[in-house]
C-alpha cells in the first residue's frame, strides 16, 4: 500500500468522557416546580394564591401557638398569665399538661397501672411487624403475632394470667378439630355430617321456638297498650310469632339437612363442627381449667372493670379489636354470599344489607340499652363487649362487600385451575382465591379501617368516655378547665392523624410490594 494512501490518526482516546451534568433547569427541585408548580401560567397564578393563603394562615396561627402557656393549674391562672404577658388570647396548651393521663387513659384508669396499657402500646407495635413485613421478616417472628392478643387482654384488663393462656390452649385445640374434620375421609365425615346437622336441626328449630314464644308474648304486652300504634306494633309482632311458630321445625329440618349434605366437600360441616367445639369448650372448660391452674401457680394483676377504660386508650382498644375481628368475619359473609346454597347465601345477603342500612350510631344504641337481652339471664356482658360486637358487626359488612367486589374481579379461570388440580372448596378458597382476591380489596380495606378508627369516637354519645367523650364531659365540665376547646380538640385530631395516615401509607407500600394491579 502507498503512503498516499495510509491515515494517520494523530490521537485515539483510551477512555470515556464523564457524562456533563444535566441543567439546572432540568433536574432537582427547580425542574419539579416548573413542572408542577409553574407549568403555565394559570397554574403560577394558582401557586402564588395558595403560597399566600398559607403564609397568611401561619402568620395567624404561629403567635396564637409559639405564645402558648404550658404550666398552669386552670383556665383563669392561663388567662393572667397572658395579660402579663401581653400575649392575650394565645394558647392554653396547660390543660394537656394537666390532663395529658385522662385524655390518653381516661379518669378512672388506676395511675398506678398506666404502664400496663403503655406496655401493651409498644408491644403492638412490635408484635404487629412480623404481620406487617412478612416478606422481610423470618415467618418464626409471627408466634409473637399470635400471642399478643393474649398478653395485651392480661396487660390491660388484668386479673388472673392463666385465663388468657387457657382461651390459647383452647383455640389450638379447637384448631386441631377443624384440621381433623377437613382431613377425614368421605365416609367418616358423612356420619359427623348427619350427627352434627342432626344436632344443628334440633338445636335450632328450639330456639325459633323459644322466639316465637317471646314474639307473642311482646305481641300480648304490646297490643295491651292504647292508640292505633300499639295495634299495629301488637299485630306486626303476631305476624311474626305465627310465622316463626309455623316455620321452626321445617327450618331446623333444612338446616340440619343442608349441613348433612355438605359432607362431600367438607366446607360447612367443618366450621359448624369447629364452632360447636369452640363453645362447648369455653362455656365448659375455661373456667373450671383457669381457676385449677391458679389456685396451683397464682400469676396476677389488679383487675381493672372495663367502665373504668377510656381516653385515646379506649379508641385504641376499640378500633384494634373490632378491624382484626371484622376482616375475617368479613372474609367469611364475603364467602357465604357467593354460596350456592340458598340458605347461607339468605342469611349473609340479610345481614349485609341490613347492617349497611343502619347508621352506626343506632347500632351503639342497639348495643347499650337492647342486645343485653337477647343473652341468657345469667350472663352479665359489659359495654365495652357489646360495644365492640356491634362495630365489628358494622365494620364486617362493609368489609365483606369490598371483598365480595375483589372475588368478582378474579377471572374464572382461576377457580377452573382450583378444579383441575383436584382441590376442594376450603383448600382452593384459602390457597388460591382468597390470596388474589384480598390483594385487590386492599384499598378498600384500609379505608373502611381508617373509617372505623375514626368512628370509634361515636361511643362518647352512650356515655363512654373515649378521648372525645373526656374532652365534652370530666374536662370543659370542670371549673378548671371549662369552655376550653382548641387546644384539647387539636390533640386530639393529631393523634388520630398519626395513626391513619400511617396506615394509609402502609398500605400503599403494601399495594407497592405486592403489585395488585393486573398487568
Amino acid at each position: 500500500m502507498s503512503d498516499t494512501n495510509a491515515q494517520s490518526v494523530a490521537f485515539v482516546r483510551n477512555s470515556e468522557i464523564p457524562a456533563s451534568p444535566p441543567p439546572l433547569g432540568e433536574t432537582g427541585p427547580v425542574k419539579w416546580m416548573r413542572e408542577n408548580l409553574f407549568s403555565g401560567w394559570v397554574n403560577s397564578v394558582m401557586t402564588v394564591i395558595a403560597f399566600l393563603l398559607i403564609a397568611r394562615f401561619i402568620m395567624g396561627v404561629f403567635p396564637w401557638f409559639w405564645n402558648g402557656v404550658w404550666d398552669a393549674s386552670s383556665i383563669k391562672d392561663c388567662r393572667n398569665i397572658m395579660a402579663d404577658a401581653g400575649t392575650a388570647g394565645s394558647a392554653c396548651f396547660a390543660v394537656l399538661v394537666d390532663r395529658w393521663d385522662h385524655l390518653l387513659f381516661g379518669f378512672k384508669y388506676p395511675a398506678t397501672e398506666y404502664w400496663r396499657p403503655t406496655l401493651a402500646f409498644v408491644l403492638l407495635v412490635v408484635c404487629a411487624m412480623p404481620a406487617l413485613f412478612a416478606m422481610y421478616l423470618p415467618r418464626k417472628l409471627l408466634i409473637a403475632t399470635a400471642l399478643y392478643p393474649f398478653v395485651a387482654y392480661w396487660l390491660i384488663w388484668g386479673g388472673s394470667l392463666w385465663v388468657p393462656v387457657v382461651i390459647l390452649g383452647l383455640l389450638a385445640v379447637t384448631a386441631a378439630i377443624y384440621l381433623f374434620i377437613e382431613g377425614l375421609s368421605v365416609s367418616l365425615r358423612q356420619a359427623v355430617a348427619g350427627i352434627v346437622g342432626a344436632l344443628s336441626g334440633i338445636g335450632l328449630g328450639y330456639l325459633l321456638y323459644l322466639g316465637a314464644q317471646e314474639l307473642w308474648f311482646i305481641s300480648g304486652n304490646v297490643s295491651a297498650g292504647e292508640g292505633i300504634v300499639s295495634t299495629v306494633a301488637g299485630f306486626v309482632f303476631m305476624i311474626a310469632a305465627i310465622f316463626t311458630y309455623a316455620f321452626f321445625i321445617p327450618m331446623g329440618i333444612f338446616v340440619g339437612y343442608a349441613i348433612y349434605n355438605s359432607y362431600e366437600d367438607g366446607g360447612l360441616v367443618t366450621i359448624v363442627t369447629t364452632l360447636f367445639s369452640l363453645y362447648a369448650l369455653m362455656v365448659y372448660g375455661l373456667g373450671p381449667i383457669s381457676a385449677a391452674i391458679n389456685s396451683v401457680v397464682p400469676i396476677e394483676l389488679e383487675a381493672v372493670a372495663s367502665r373504668d377504660m377510656g381516653g385515646y386508650m379506649l379508641c385504641m382498644i376499640l378500633g384494634t379489636v373490632c378491624v382484626s375481628l371484622s376482616i375475617p368475619l368479613g372474609v367469611v359473609l364475603a364467602l357465604g354470599r357467593q354460596s350456592n346454597m340458598p340458605l347461607i347465601k339468605g342469611v349473609c345477603v340479610v345481614f349485609i344489607e341490613f347492617i349497611r342500612g343502619v347508621p352506626l350510631i343506632t347500632l351503639l344504641f342497639v348495643a347499650n340499652v337492647m342486645l343485653a337481652y337477647f343473652f341468657p339471664p345469667e350472663s352479665s356482658i359489659d359495654l365495652i363487649l357489646r360495644v365492640i360486637i356491634m362495630i365489628t358487626a358494622f365494620s364486617a359488612a362493609y368489609i365483606a362487600e369490598v371483598i365480595r367486589g375483589g372475588l368478582a374481579a378474579l377471572p374464572k379461570g382461576q377457580y377452573e385451575a382450583a378444579d383441575s388440580l383436584g382441590l376442594n372448596y376450603t383448600q382452593a378458597t384459602r390457597l388460591i382465591i382468597l390470596p388474589q382476591a384480598l390483594k385487590i380489596s386492599i384499598p378498600g380495606i384500609v379505608n373502611v379501617a381508617v373509617g372505623l378508627f375514626k368512628d370509634t369516637t361515636l361511643v362518647s354519645v352512650i356515655s363512654m368516655f373515649d378521648i372525645v367523650g373526656m374532652i365534652r364531659g370530666p374536662i370543659q365540665q370542670s371549673t378548671d378547665w371549662i369552655s376550653i376547646y382548641w387546644e384539647v380538640y387539636l390533640f386530639a385530631a393529631a393523634v388520630f392523624f398519626v395513626v391513619c395516615y400511617s396506615i394509609s401509607q402502609y398500605s400503599q407500600w403494601l399495594e407497592r410490594q405486592l403489585q395488585t394491579g393486573h398487568r
